[in-house]
């Protein structure tokens, strides 16, 4: 079943992708762009790694489907809590160090809007009745991916139903320099 539901995950995923990507004019356009050995130049390779990077960082999260939660958890054999599962993916994924709590990792990253949401970002909710108490990777879709709370299992959520919507705290973006940024802990 786990295997089914991320298989689904990065079905919606690629369709959104290919989406957004515009049609072609003519086939004569396409052979062209085959032909253009320098597609990513004239493309910009810099957009290209950071999709790259932001794909590679919500497959990794997806791998974890299924994994407890443990407050205070920070691997996949203990478990994890929420903050312990983006920093343990931002880790792996991506090489990026950030802060060990969700309030310090909004405090970390960049705010942007919730219509510029792109997979990898983060968003935060208000679930202690404070602010950026929870936080989870967006993965697309209006979906995201996180370690719940005690008794559930890393698993995917619909940001729009009722319960996410309304604690909704906002929506950050990992700076590509994060681990510069925040103090190694000990």
């Amino acid at each position: 079943m786990r295997f089914l539901t991320l298989l689904a995950l990065l079905w919606s995923l690629f369709t959104v992708t290919v989406s957004h990507a515009g049609p072609l004019e003519s086939t004569d356009e396409v052979g062209r762009l085959l032909t253009d050995g320098n597609l990513l130049d004239r493309i910009g390779d810099v957009s290209n790694r950071v999709e790259a990077k932001a794909s590679a960082l919500v497959v990794g999260a997806l791998g974890f489907l299924g994994v407890p939660y443990r407050r205070g958890g920070n691997t996949a054999e203990s478990g994890f809590d929420c903050s312990g599962f983006v920093r343990a993916i931002y880790q792996q994924t991506a090489g990026l160090l950030l802060p060990r709590r969700a309030a310090e990792q909004a405090a970390a990253t960049e705010t942007i809007d919730k219509n510029e949401l792109k997979p990898g970002d983060l968003v935060f909710f208000n679930t202690m009745r404070r602010a950026f108490s929870h936080v989870g990777i967006y993965v697309g879709n209006g979906k995201f991916i996180h370690a719940p709370k005690p008794g559930g299992e890393v698993r995917v959520e619909d940001m729009g139903a009722s319960y996410w919507a309304k604690r909704f705290d906002g929506a950050r973006r990992v700076p590509a320099d994060a681990s510069a940024s925040v103090p190694q802990q000990q």
